[in-house]
């Protein structure tokens, strides 16, 4: 008898049945911890935003608007100089990518229509929203997580202090708020940089750079590319501080929390584009 028929022992090779059962059940624990998650975000986001409204209509009712101001310079303002490093390379490496192959068909003046839509519409809020997951979203993750170790959380809960309320509102709003001002920056950068590089190198003359810039952006272009960054802003903040909430397990949950924090936001961020450049093409925005 062989050792794979030996009474006792398991066999070497599994039957394709059971790899088929084996990979069901991984993609249900998959699915489950998916929606799970995706649950847990939607309620935090819920239970912000009711506290926001809260505040307005009541006003003995406050989360910390002085935190808020404080969330908007360290996640904004000390975003702004690498915004405008990456968004000005960004221009440069349009006008320089678009223009040999225009310049075949005489059109090498279209550089500033393709930068204008690639820029407002796409490049835009996607980089400010990226940058900013880095620069910004992992420090709150890290920042919440730290604190959940340290039972600080706790601490703030023992004195009837919803840690949502005083947490997670001032950073999430400040993401949002940042993230739509930082999106406008790495536009005029961005058109600035391509604007230099197309008069400079590409020899356009100033006038007709300038002027097919404004004549193929529109209102709906800038609007596409504010709710673009707005509804970013609200992913980076709401994963970030969700995560931070979640830590468990020390200094080995908070590093992993801040990897998670990178990783889920860009491909929230990523497949949320995607999303919206469907309906605004089916709407016929784009």
């Amino acid at each position: 008898m062989s050792d794979s028929q030996t009474p006792g022992k398991t066999p070497l090779l599994l039957k394709p049945i059971d790899l088929l059962g084996q990979a069901g059940i991984s993609t249900v624990k998959a699915s489950h911890a998916f929606l799970e998650y995706v649950g847990g975000v939607w309620l935090m986001i819920v239970n912000a935003l009711r506290w926001v409204w809260r505040s307005i209509v009541n006003r003995k009712i406050r989360f910390g608007r002085p935190a808020l101001y404080v969330q908007l310079v360290r996640l904004g303002v000390r975003s702004v100089g690498v915004i405008v490093l990456v968004s000005f390379c960004i221009g440069l490496i349009l006008a320089l990518q678009m223009a040999p192959p225009l310049e075949e068909f005489g059109q090498v003046e279209t550089v500033a229509n393709i930068i204008a839509i690639a820029v407002v519409r796409e490049l835009g809020p996607l980089i400010s929203a990226i940058v900013i997951t880095g620069f910004a979203g992992a420090s709150i993750a890290a920042e919440i997580g730290s604190m959940a170790v340290n039972e600080e959380i706790e601490a703030l809960e023992a004195h009837a202090l919803n840690p949502i309320r005083f947490l997670v509102v001032p950073r999430l709003l400040a993401t949002v708020i940042a993230l739509v001002i930082l999106s406008i920056i790495a536009d005029l950068v961005a058109l600035t940089a391509g604007w230099i590089m197309g008069v400079t190198k590409l020899e356009i003359p100033s006038a007709i750079y300038i002027n097919n810039t404004i004549t193929q952006l529109s209102l709906a272009d800038f609007n596409t590319g504010l709710i673009k960054a707005g509804v970013f802003g609200l992913l980076v903040g709401s994963i970030s501080c969700f995560n931070g909430l979640k830590v468990s397990g020390g200094a080995a949950g908070v590093g992993k929390a801040t990897t998670n924090t990178v990783v889920h936001s860009i491909v929230a961020i990523i497949f949320c584009d995607l999303l919206f450049t469907a309906i605004f093409y089916a709407l016929g925005w784009t």
